[in-house]
């Protein structure tokens, strides 16, 4: 008995598994948050290509 109440009390493995659990929520936000600003990014660096494109036609 003394050995299951023991088993029932230790916490030894909690702090492991709530880290764990923290750092799966953590990379979840951020691979949305990246999918999410995925367009807007690569609109940007179109808009940046094309005035490159223009300024270089211009120069030559």
């Amino acid at each position: 008995m003394t050995t299951i109440k023991n088993f029932l009390n230790d916490e030894q493995g909690q702090d492991l598994i709530e880290y764990t659990l923290l750092m799966a929520f953590v990379a979840l936000a951020a691979a949305a948050l990246f999918l999410g600003a995925g367009g807007s990014i690569s609109g940007i660096w179109g808009t940046t290509n094309t005035q490159l494109a223009s300024a270089n036609t211009a120069a030559s």
